[in-house]
């Protein structure tokens, strides 16, 4: 039979001692922060392993830029060749034919030519479904990447208008940048949130496939749990049986010279018997123990249930991370729309379009971020997908 080990990420406690003049809250508060440093080093580990960086490598050939990093804009803004590399950047919108593995078309074959459980099918499924919605995010990402670059022109161009506006009351070009940063400011605010992805639904329909997964395991376990009681007993009635003839076969070696005779041949044919008894189906050709198709089902369902679990988490984590960067878009979009309304006050424009540039930073770590942690739930889906896929035919 062959076992799964799932490790969770979390440091190993240590015994630490009170030194003299500290207190015990500082003691504790110091663990703490070591705690959480450990924690974070190995969540931090978890993006630099070779499977991860393979993964990244292979999403990042078919996006059409570099590892990690992405070139948001040239120099030069303003030039013909920007523009249009701009609206011309390259994205794949189905990302998740290139990443999934195993296969779903592997996955299906399996499935007509095996007795497969439909609760398992329903979990390579769900897995799909999980990937796609990483993808869908992927857009979303890919949208606001080509949204960044319009609102950074814009601020660039404010620079020297706003710088302009301070010294003289402009001319007609420079009324025309201004017109220009108000037309990309309009059409920024009317964009529609690219991350308006709905996890409840998602999330419901996973949480209902664990609850099933987890009751039928639990009643196959019983299953297998009173079988297991009733073959014990079985064996306990025939191994008192037969003793009974054993002793009855010593009762005869006394008043027969027949009976000494034939006892050794009848008592080593009997424990022949039993031992056969005892060990049938136990051995197969591989030398493992052969399992029977309840004990194969419940070691599928636990892995399948362990899989959907971590897949859960994943979503759950990057659900929060798509909300706080959504939030971020809308607090732009919002400020966006307050300063078309106040067409032609600079104070307001230049406000904004401060705001705007204050949290470029902080606006594209949180891409990078969310980004970043979606190829790792693709890699963490992977990974149950060929776990479950490896116990369903080990046995075939």
């Amino acid at each position: 039979m062959m076992t799964h080990t799932w490790s969770l990420c979390c440091p190993t406690p240590t015994l630490t001692r009170t030194t003299p003049g500290r207190s015990e809250k500082e003691c504790d508060g110091q663990d703490s922060l070591c705690v959480k440093a450990n924690v974070n080093e190995e969540y931090l580990e978890a993006f630099r392993t070779k499977s991860y960086i393979e993964i990244c490598n292979k999403a990042q050939g078919q996006l059409g830029r570099t590892i990690r990093r992405s070139p948001l804009l040239s120099s030069n803004n303003n030039s013909p060749s920007t523009n249009s590399s701009s609206s011309t950047l390259p994205f794949c919108k189905h990302l998740t034919e290139f990443l999934l593995d195993p296969r779903q078309e592997n996955i299906t074959s399996v499935a007509e030519t095996t007795k497969v459980h439909h609760l398992l099918v329903n979990y390579f499924e769900s897995s799909l479904e999980a990937c796609h919605c990483c993808d869908q995010i992927l857009q979303g990402l890919h949208s606001m990447r080509l949204s960044y670059r319009r609102i950074k022109r814009v601020v660039k161009i404010s620079k020297m208008v706003l710088d302009e506006d301070c010294n003289n009351n402009g001319d007609q070009q420079q009324q025309i940048q201004k017109d220009v940063i108000y037309r990309e400011l309009a059409s920024f605010a009317l964009q529609n949130n690219p991350l308006s992805i709905q996890f409840h639904d998602i999330h419901q329909r996973f949480m209902e496939l664990l609850h099933r997964l987890r009751s039928k395991r639990v009643k196959i376990q019983r299953k297998l749990t009173w079988k297991s009681i009733c073959k014990k007993v079985a064996g306990i009635g025939l191994v008192t049986a037969h003793s009974a003839i054993v002793v009855a076969l010593l009762v005869l070696c006394f008043h027969s010279i027949v009976g000494l005779v034939a006892a050794p041949g009848i008592l080593g044919g009997l424990v022949g018997w039993l031992i056969k008894r005892i060990f049938k189906g136990k051995n197969s050709k591989n030398g493992r123990i052969r399992r029977s198709y309840c004990e194969r089902l419940c070691e599928q369902l636990d892995v399948a249930a362990k899989g959907i679990y971590i897949v859960i988490n994943e979503l759950n984590t990057v659900s929060r991370m798509v909300m706080r960067l959504r939030d971020e878009v809308e607090h732009r979009r919002v400020i966006a729309q307050v300063c078309v309304r106040n067409y032609g006050k600079s104070e307001i424009l230049r406000q904004v379009l401060r705001d705007l540039n204050d949290n470029q930073s902080s606006f594209l770590d949180q891409l990078e971020e969310l980004e970043n942690h979606i190829y790792f739930c693709f890699l963490t889906i992977n990974r149950s997908r060929s776990l479950l896929l490896q116990e369903i035919t080990q046995d075939l």
